[in-house]
């Protein structure tokens, strides 16, 4: 039966706070509450036995390990637009390109409003229509299921169509990286469609905020290996760095 008590103030205060960032600390929390770490943890207990969010080691998270595309779209936004303008950078007038759906790579597409002659792939219906309108652009909207979140195909269907494709380059979302230069997505479909990307390129660039650094993520994508330019807002964690030089990947601190 569902626990249905309701939340003192601490932890209405602890929701609210782990809900508008995905997931916080309990150093984080306990500053944020002016209480000690203690007070935060017997706090948390009730809203993890309610299945409101999950402890993990040193901090909480929701119970979605990744958040709703649109409330994804507004986190880090500075540092999104920046990394987009820094991808946007390496573009020129008339590459092939694909482009799969995410938070960062929708601001690439915005970023590119002024490119011109371009030839697009994509399985996001927001990137298409950010694309396909203007300068002489072809887009080639991969086809299959849409999610409700964030309007984007997958599955089977989707992953063949961009198969057929032998584009210049890849730019490519991400969820989480480990520190041995590993990529991680949440879900396997995003990862096959990644993927697909990946073996039709000849350079992939992966955008990602530094929020992504040292997070746990379910599905792996690739490795450093795979990828030529990395671009973030901030420069990586040294073990990343230090696997990066190994591999020769390219990492690019976005202003």
């Amino acid at each position: 039966m569902q626990d249905t008590t309701p939340l003192s103030r601490h932890e209405s205060e602890i929701l609210q706070t782990v809900r508008a960032r995905g997931s916080c600390s309990i150093v984080e929390l306990a500053a944020l509450l002016s209480v000690s770490d203690e007070t935060v943890r017997r706090h948390v207990q009730p809203l993890v036995k309610k299945g409101l969010v999950h402890r993990v080691h040193g901090g909480v998270v929701l119970p979605e390990q990744e958040a709703p595309f649109r409330r994804r779209l507004g986190e880090n936004q500075q540092a999104k637009e920046a990394i987009a303008r820094q991808a946007a950078s390496l573009i020129n007038n008339g590459d092939s390109l694909f482009i799969d759906s995410g938070a960062t790579t929708n601001y690439v597409a915005m970023a590119l409003a002024t490119h011109r002659n371009l030839s697009i792939v994509t399985n996001s219906i927001d990137i298409a229509r950010t694309l396909a309108t203007r300068n002489n652009n072809r887009v080639y909207m991969a086809g299959g299921e849409l999610r409700s979140d964030d309007a984007a195909s997958f599955g089977k269907s989707a992953v063949d169509f961009i198969r057929q494709f032998g584009v210049k380059r890849a730019i490519l979302s991400i969820g989480a990286m480990n520190s041995q230069g590993e990529f991680f997505n949440f879900h396997l479909e995003e990862a096959q469609i990644s993927q697909a990307g990946i073996q039709a390129a000849e350079q992939v660039i992966m955008v990602a905020d530094h929020s992504k650094f040292s997070r746990k993520g379910l599905v792996r994508v690739c490795g450093l290996q795979e990828v030529d330019i990395l671009i973030s807002d901030k420069a990586p964690p040294k073990a990343l760095a230090k696997a990066a030089a190994q591999t020769k990947t390219a990492i690019m601190v976005a202003k």
